[in-house]
Formats: structure tokens, sequence, C-alpha cells
């Protein structure tokens, strides 16, 4: 909803869209049989048709999800590039989502070859990019509170990284007893879950499919 209207906050809300699900968008075209190259350049092409068209006024009239949504434009965004190869180019008068930046992430030049659809690579990418997004907001909560140190040994508990340390270890390294690496590990799990709700709530229109959304995206995750 933020993003909808003209207005520098209605700017900055869609290129925090865009910087947040990059990932999925990006791969999906990748996963066509697109080169990396063409396929940077129309996820930029892509991203700023949202800027240029700001099809998210239509989102108010709908009830759905904004994964959906993403995934509905981006099918026809292709479609129609597919029809028109030598379209003009798009986003003039505005500044460029730095795609290179985003992209040079180590994951990113890392893409796995496997026998998922284009479809399902993009519906684990967009889970993930949700998963990231929600990490992201607990670091810095973290790290706001002088926690950065904490948050870095629980999170490796959190995302199965810390298997092979045990949490007497984790509290050796922290100072702290094996109950209390317990007890704060409880409350970045708990903290971590109503992150994960907040951010798939901004992701759906009617508050009742947050749930749904949420039970989607596990399921994409699973093998």
């Amino acid at each position: 909803m933020a993003a909808q209207g003209e207005s520098p906050q209605a700017d900055k809300a869609l290129e925090r869209l865009c910087r947040t699900y990059w990932w999925p968008i990006y791969s999906f075209i990748r996963h066509q049989g697109i080169g990396q190259e063409e396929a940077k350049d129309l996820t930029q092409s892509f991203f700023a048709m949202l800027f240029e068209r700001r099809d998210l006024e239509a989102v108010r009239r709908e009830k759905g999800r904004l994964r959906s949504f993403f995934f509905a434009s981006l099918k026809n965004f292709l479609a129609k590039e597919r029809r028109h190869a030598a379209a003009a180019k798009r986003g003039e008068g505005r500044a460029p989502i730095p795609l290179d930046v985003l992209l040079a992430r180590k994951r990113m030049d890392l893409e796995p070859a496997n026998t998922l659809s284009a479809d399902r690579i993009f519906e684990r990418r967009w889970a993930l990019a949700v998963l990231e997004q929600v990490l992201a907001r607990l670091e810095n909560e973290y790290c706001a509170a002088g926690n950065a140190e904490l948050f870095e040994q629980l999170k490796k508990l959190l995302t199965g990284e810390g298997q092979r340390s045990s949490r007497a270890q984790i509290g050796s390294q922290l100072g702290m007893t094996e109950n209390a690496v317990n007890q704060a590990f409880y409350r970045l799990r708990e903290r971590y879950r109503e992150l994960l709700h907040e951010e798939i709530a901004h992701t759906v229109i009617a508050p009742d499919d947050t749930e749904d959304e949420l039970r989607h995206l596990i399921a994409v995750l699973r093998p």
C-alpha cells in the first residue's frame, strides 16, 4: 500500500519491494533459458516498469498476495518482451536500482542446475527472500541493542549452522551459562516468529491470508 501513488515515500517503498524480491524475479528469468546479462537487463526493465506504470495501484481493488501479483506481472511482462524484443528502453528519468550490487552476492553466481521448474524456482526464491528479510530485521534489532555477537552465535542455532557447536560452547564463548543461552535462543526464536508473521502480513491484502501464505512458503521450501 505504501508503494502506491506518486511521491518520494511511494518511490522509496517500491524500491524496497524491488530490492527485497529481485532474487526470485531474476531466478525465474534465468530459468527461462535466458543468459545472465540479458536476465539482468530484463530484471531491471521489469522493476522500471513497476515504477513507470504504477501497476501496484490496482492491488487495493483486489484481494490477493504480493507473491501472486509479482508472478503474474512477471509472466505477462516476459510474454510482451518476447513479442516486442526491440522494445524501447524503460525507466528514463529515474535512477535505476543498482542490480550489479545485488548480483554481487555470492549465491547469485551459484544458480544450481536442477530439475525444478521455473515456477517452482520462483516460489522457493520468494520464500527465501522473505526469510532473509526477517533475519535482517532481527539482526538490526539485536545490533541496535548492542547484542551483535549474541545474535551471530544464536543465528547459527536458528539456521542450523551451529549444530556442530553445543550451546555450552556458545555460552563459554560469550561468558554465559548454558541455561542462559537456552533462554536467549528461545527469545530470539519467538521474536523471529513474530517478525516472520509481520513480514508475510505485509505481502497480503486480507489479514486472514497470512497463515495460508506462511503455510505455502513452508511447503515450497520442503525438499
